[in-house]
């Protein structure tokens, strides 16, 4: 064995474990292209090929805020982290965005919109409008009426932030605007107690469906409810029974939801992973799911995304970990690419909570050659 200083480990594990693409079952896999944008990798974008090959890259002016999709007309939608976003509360700044930009493929700037109360999803409309999360302070009053979660690692005084989900024109002019604390029955949506008193119910992703309903996902308090745009209401609720604490709700062309279910405090669960369910909204049962073979290999403590693909497999992005991949509907894995990009995180704010080397990604996307005219 070899032990001189020159032939010390990478003290990265996953970087140790092996990068860039794992497999590809070209047969199986519905093939394509790859968006991504890491979080530390301060803006760069990355379109890979199958074989993990980069085909393009964005440089855009601001860290992601969470991540970027390539838009109908070909053009770049990313959600930037703007730094002028004020620390609302801890850990505020690991989360928020503040700013949407759309960029052509050369990476020139069309168009660009600021919200400072921004966090997490955005979804880009056909339309051209932007469907988002942000907040506003909370009252004592409503406050008061919100159950569970706890206060030992925040400044007490700060107070409480609630949601609300705003969808803003070409103009930046607000169209249509939901705030969950007007809306929800506040007693029925309660923290879980690991999770502190800073954001009710933290809406970490969002859906505008087909028939227009504004799915949410509510992380701290765990479900997910949709939103009947017209009147205000909430007219679908996925429970804590059937998810834990999850991200990223899809509606399928067969009008079921796809969830990428983090599973961070399944109840009578002594392990943690991950699944992947398309949920049925009709019957209120789930159609299908994903769980590695061996549960806790997938597992993604925050963040995540799955995606349907045209050949009915499921793209997934284990943020955590960095690693993407395609499954068939039986649960094959058909393709693998683990994010080579390490950064740390420069920002002090953010710093100060998330120590080390990270290849993490919020969401990534596929995209037929199609669906990219203009690449070569």
């Amino acid at each position: 064995m070899n032990t001189t200083e020159s032939h010390k480990l990478d003290q990265v594990t996953q970087r140790r474990r092996g990068c860039g693409l794992i497999g590809y079952n070209e047969k199986r896999s519905a093939g394509g292209y790859t968006l991504f944008a890491p979080a530390t990798s301060n803006g760069k974008v990355f379109l890979i090929d199958m074989q993990g090959h980069v085909v393009h890259t964005w440089q855009m002016p601001y860290p992601p805020g969470r991540h970027a999709v390539i838009l109908q007309n070909g053009n770049l939608g990313y959600n930037g982290r703007h730094p002028d976003s004020p620390n609302l509360y801890t850990p505020w700044a690991i989360w928020h965005g503040g700013i949407f930009l759309e960029a052509t493929p050369s990476g020139e700037i069309v168009w660009q919109h600021t919200d400072l109360t921004h966090h997490h999803d955005a979804q880009w409309l056909n339309n051209g409008n932007i469907l988002y999360g942000a907040v506003e302070k909370l009252n004592s009053k409503i406050e008061s009426k919100i159950n569970g979660g706890h206060t030992k690692l925040i400044n007490k005084t700060k107070g409480m932030y609630g949601d609300v989900v705003k969808e803003i024109d070409r103009n930046g002019k607000i169209v249509w605007e939901w705030k969950s604390w007007e809306h929800l029955n506040i007693e029925d949506f309660s923290i879980h107690p690991d999770f502190e008193r800073t954001h009710w119910p933290y809406i970490n992703g969002l859906w505008l469906t087909s028939n227009d309903i504004v799915l949410m996902s509510l992380r701290v308090t765990s479900g997910i409810i949709g939103v009947n745009k017209k009147s205000h209401k909430v007219v679908l609720h996925i429970p804590k029974e059937i998810v834990s604490h999850q991200h990223s709700p899809m509606e399928l062309h067969n009008g079921n939801i796809l969830i990428f279910d983090n599973g961070n405090f399944r109840e009578n669960e002594a392990i943690a992973y991950s699944k992947i369910i398309e949920y049925n909204p009709y019957t209120k049962k789930i159609d299908w799911e994903y769980t590695d073979p061996v549960a806790p290999s997938f597992y993604s403590s925050f963040q995540g995304a799955s995606q349907r693909l045209s050949n009915g497999n499921t793209h997934i992005t284990d943020s955590v970990s960095g690693r993407l991949f395609e499954i068939t509907k039986s649960g094959e894995v058909v393709w693998e690419y683990i994010i080579p990009y390490f950064g740390e995180y420069t920002d002090p704010s953010i710093k100060q909570y998330v120590s080390g080397y990270h290849n993490s990604v919020f969401r990534s996307y596929r995209y037929s050659k199609s669906e990219i005219p203009w690449l070569s």
